[in-house]
């Protein structure tokens, strides 16, 4: 397993969110979590990137106990791209993307031709080599946010974190950045771990889906197992059919309702 938590407890303050929680991420693959809000799915991978420390049990990667690795070392074997990143007004492609090489770096080595090779490189990988030069504010939704894997990737990992890479992008960008991810996937080797909301999103990009509810995983394997009828209704409370879909053959969440939705309450 290149990523695992091994009965792992989170939370905030007096607050537990996720207890006794087993996980383990293949290498190669790519990895969804999804689940209701507040169920536990960022709090979990911001622990899977060392960014929380858990409360109880540890996260492994490549069969490591992440907290006693250095810093430094954690950045050059995963990448972290959080939610909604925020970035100093009018800076540009480029030099965001060259923070991603901060961790390569020491006080007796500082920029070189490989660093500068490793930023290009992710820009290539990421179309916007024509854009370095350009502000990140002046980007489109989907632009900005293939700016921020670009430097995730300049950081030379073979594992990359995606916490809701998707949020607030148009549908067209949606798949613009999950088909980015499943190209570098495929083409560059990565392993990802993401969140989405998206059900249909998720099953099509995905090669496994860790299904939560209520700090704990429900279900966990391919999307056509995980995406059933009586599972969506099990951890979203929502009624729906799941049918074939028409382009990808993915499991297609058609959704119903919600069984108490609408009902006239008893009269006392």
């Amino acid at each position: 397993m290149r990523l695992q938590a091994v009965d792992v407890r989170l939370g905030y303050g007096d607050r537990v969110i996720v207890d006794g929680l087993h996980l383990g991420v293949e290498a190669g693959t790519v990895t969804t979590i999804i689940g209701p809000n507040g169920c536990g799915k960022s709090t979990l991978l911001r622990a899977l990137g060392r960014l929380l420390r858990p409360a109880g049990g540890h996260v492994l990667l490549d069969g490591k106990r992440i907290d006693k690795l250095p810093t430094r070392e954690v950045a050059k074997l995963l990448g972290v791209l959080p939610q909604a990143p925020t970035a100093p007004e009018g800076l540009t492609v480029g030099d965001l993307v060259a923070r991603g090489r901060h961790p390569h770096q020491t006080w007796y080595r500082q920029w070189s031709t490989e660093d500068e090779a490793a930023v290009t490189e992710a820009l290539e990988w990421t179309g916007l080599l024509d854009l370095s030069d350009r502000p990140l504010d002046e980007l489109s939704g989907g632009q900005r946010q293939r700016a921020w894997i670009s430097m995730a990737l300049a950081q030379g990992t073979g594992l990359l974190l995606l916490d809701e890479p998707t949020t607030f992008l148009d549908l067209a960008h949606q798949v613009e950045v999950l088909e980015l991810v499943r190209h570098l996937h495929r083409e560059a080797g990565k392993t990802v771990v993401m969140v989405l909301h998206d059900l249909n999103l998720a099953a099509r990009y995905a090669d496994r889906l860790v299904a939560m509810r209520d700090g704990r995983v429900v279900a966990a394997g391919p999307p056509d197992e995980v995406l059933t009828e009586e599972r969506v209704l099990e951890v979203f409370g929502l009624q729906s059919r799941v049918i074939p879909n028409p382009v990808a053959g993915t499991p297609l969440v058609v959704p119903i309702g919600t069984p108490n939705l609408g009902k006239v309450p008893a009269s006392s």
